[in-house]
């Protein structure tokens, strides 16, 4: 009655094939849960729309230089405050573009006649502060942006530069 050993193994041999097959069967439904979700992750990162994206990069440009014009130096009167003074001035204009700039050099004379005028209603005391010299460049601005003829629309001047400023 003695059990041969070999028989009581085949029997633990039988189950082992059973349990290994249990868990390459797990291990292969795990891998393809994991391998579909990797998938569809990746399906909707590239399927997305990205057209919003390249109309954003459309809309931002780089920004233009801005465009300068330098005027020749004005000196003048300034009126009595109770002495006489002079005023010597260098001005830039900043303006919108090149077209702009070409534009007011055709019309300088009318554009220095403008701004000689306004200079020479100064006293020394409403120009010697910086927020006299702030008021006076918003003034000359508004000066430089009036139409040089009938029906013609403002010009596109952006700002008005002190690069030299004496008065005596």
């Amino acid at each position: 009655m003695a059990q041969d050993p070999k028989q009581d193994t085949s029997g633990e041999e039988a189950e082992a094939p059973v349990k290994s097959s249990k868990k390459k069967l797990v291990i292969i439904i795990a891998g393809v849960l994991v391998l579909a979700g990797v998938g569809g992750g990746a399906a909707w990162y590239l399927m997305k729309p990205k057209h919003a994206d390249k109309k954003a990069e459309k809309h931002v440009e780089a920004p233009k230089p801005p465009v300068f014009l330098a005027l020749e130096t004005f000196t003048v009167n300034l009126q009595p405050d109770p002495d006489e003074k002079f005023l010597q001035m260098d001005v830039t204009l900043q303006v919108a573009g090149p077209e702009v700039a070409e534009h007011i050099k055709l019309q300088m004379p009318a554009v220095r006649n403008r701004l000689l005028m306004l200079l020479t209603s100064k006293k020394a005391s409403d120009i010697s502060t910086s927020e006299g010299k702030a008021t006076l460049s918003e003034e000359m601005l508004a000066e430089v942006k009036k139409p040089y003829a009938a029906g013609e629309k403002p010009q596109e001047v952006t700002g008005v530069l002190f690069t030299s400023f004496v008065v005596q």
